[in-house]
């Protein structure tokens, strides 16, 4: 596979996302979609033209991106775990991980491992 270069953000901090979002385009990729909850990042993901995802694991309310990554790994669909320490499913614990804080090299990283 090539390397990937339309990414769908899963995150619930607006500020967090935007800043990803910066990440991204300086390291050259284009956000496929923006979602704060499970139902938004699974409509984006039917919407297509996703590449590649990074998940935050926890997202607000206690909710849970797990079937987020089901959803991805059914279409074949690579992503990262972004997380603070959060144990991982055991569906999903070989998922690359990218640690929190983020930094721009952590996100460079992590994309290219997949």
């Amino acid at each position: 596979m090539t390397e990937p270069t339309r990414i769908l953000i899963v995150e619930d901090e607006p500020l967090i996302a935007m800043m990803l979002e910066d990440f991204l385009d300086v390291l050259g990729k284009q956000v496929a979609g923006t979602a704060e909850t499970v139902a938004s990042a699974l409509d984006c993901i039917e919407g297509g033209s996703i590449d590649a995802a990074i998940l935050d694991v926890n997202l607000r309310g206690g909710e849970k991106s797990w079937p987020v990554a089901d959803a991805l790994a059914q279409r074949g669909i690579p992503f990262v775990l972004a997380t603070g320490g959060d144990t991982l499913a055991d569906a999903h614990a070989e998922r690359p991980v990218l640690a929190k804080p983020f930094t721009m090299d952590g996100v460079e990283k992590a994309l290219a491992s997949l």
